[in-house]
């Protein structure tokens, strides 16, 4: 594997390794939130986060399906029922596995190694401060909703995260409407009715600032639809065209 291969799209930027762990699906908890609020409030996050879905999608379809033979399943088998009594010459009978182990030991030491080396150095924590009698208990973060917007025979699911907070919502990239037609975001929530959210763009990453209207309709379990609508949006307020791709809120 060649260094451009792994390496963001701006050469003189060192690779972000929580931009690749969070598309692996690595991250949970703490750091997966964290990592969440990041890709609303860094552009440059997000889009290496978009990258890094690419490429390992690119990756993963490059690699060729293999199923082991019946032979191979047959040796796990005896090796598994065989009891584990230690040879006194082992050491001295050659194994025609030994290079092709050593191989694949030395490839997996040398990912270890990249990932190591490029990874940047977490930051130092920081003391707190020393609490004051008078000052009022810290309230808890917002939770962070995310969602997986499926447009079916369109594409891959399309994902959006929601920060309570700052009231920011980003949809990842994506193409689900022709020149000819508008893709219009919208948020169905407790009261059951379509709220628009507005309309996504045709290229790149789509960003809202949530109005205080359709606040209160986001919350876990409520559903993100898109519908496709006349050029500019729905005139109505409501869904005109096809419901194209829906996806269920939840929280991380």
């Amino acid at each position: 594997m060649s260094d451009d291969t792994i390496l963001p799209d701006d050469p003189g930027r060192d690779p972000d390794m929580m931009a690749a762990e969070l598309a692996l699906g690595l991250l949970d908890g703490d750091e997966r939130a964290t990592a969440l609020r990041r890709m609303l409030a860094e552009p440059g996050f997000a889009q290496d986060v978009d990258m890094w879905r690419a490429r390992f999608g690119d990756w993963f379809a490059a690699w060729p399906d293999a199923s082991p033979s019946a032979a191979v399943w047959a040796r796990v088998d005896r090796s598994l029922d065989a009891p584990r009594v230690p040879q006194a010459d082992a050491v001295l009978r050659p194994n025609r596995w030994w290079p092709a182990a050593t191989a694949v030991a030395s490839a997996i030491a040398a990912v270890l190694l990249a990932i190591v080396v490029l990874r940047p150095a977490p930051p130092q924590p920081v003391p707190a401060p020393a609490p004051v009698a008078s000052a009022p208990l810290p309230t808890a973060p917002a939770t962070m909703l995310v969602a997986a917007i499926d447009p079916g025979e369109k594409g891959p699911p399309v994902s959006a995260v929601y920060d309570p907070a700052t009231a920011g919502l980003r949809v990842s990239a994506a193409t689900l409407a022709d020149a000819n037609q508008s893709a219009e975001l919208w948020i169905i929530g407790a009261d059951g009715t379509p709220h628009s959210l507005g309309l996504l763009r045709t290229t790149g990453a789509s960003t809202f600032t949530v109005t205080a209207a359709n606040r209160a309709q986001i919350a876990a379990g409520a559903t993100l639809a898109v519908s496709l609508e006349a050029v500019g949006g729905s005139p109505t307020g409501q869904p005109l065209g096809p419901v194209i791709a829906t996806g269920k809120l939840s929280q991380v």
